[in-house]
């Protein structure tokens, strides 16, 4: 078994119900949920919304390859409403993002792992650092700890309150 972290995102819709059918669709179709950040309000990166980001990191145990992992998170956003569009940074309903997959390093032409820009992005990291703060990086050799002490992301990452994190 691997162990997979994915990066939940979306700022349209019921982020709540989105949030929730993503993780249950995660553990019945990736792999069993292991471990799970609180669920983090962010402001859009890379582009201006006036519609907030939620982001949430999720531990997975997975037997699938990192493509099968890959198909399938692709189609649950889609089964859940997501639109991919030509701009890369741009209002969605969901994205999940493979952050890391095990401690490999995978480069493919539909694919990277550990997640290319991870090391720049708070609403990654520090979701992240919350369930697995001492996991290493296996490019930068570093923990998520000391990227998250490194990163010059000045974008806000706060907690969503415990009322619509259920």
């Amino acid at each position: 078994m691997i162990k997979l972290y994915i990066l939940l995102g979306g700022n349209l819709g019921d982020k709540q119900q989105v949030f929730s059918e993503a993780r249950a669709r995660l553990n019945q179709q990736v792999g069993t949920i292991t471990n799970q950040s609180a669920i983090y309000e962010t402001e859009p990166w890379g582009f201006e919304s006036d519609d907030i980001f939620w982001n949430q990191v999720i531990e997975i145990s997975t037997a699938f390859s990192q493509e099968e992992v890959l198909l399938k998170t692709q189609q649950i956003e889609q089964e859940l409403g997501r639109v991919r569009k030509v701009n890369q940074f741009d209002s969605r309903i969901i994205d999940i993002d493979i952050l890391f997959y095990g401690d490999q390093i995978i480069k493919t032409e539909n694919l990277t792992v550990p997640h290319p820009r991870i090391q720049e992005r708070k609403f990654a990291l520090i979701p992240l650092c919350e369930i697995a703060p001492e996991l290493i990086h296996p490019v930068f050799q570093k923990s998520i700890r000391q990227l998250l002490d490194e990163c010059t992301d000045p974008l806000k990452v706060e907690k969503v309150t415990e009322t619509h994190n259920s």
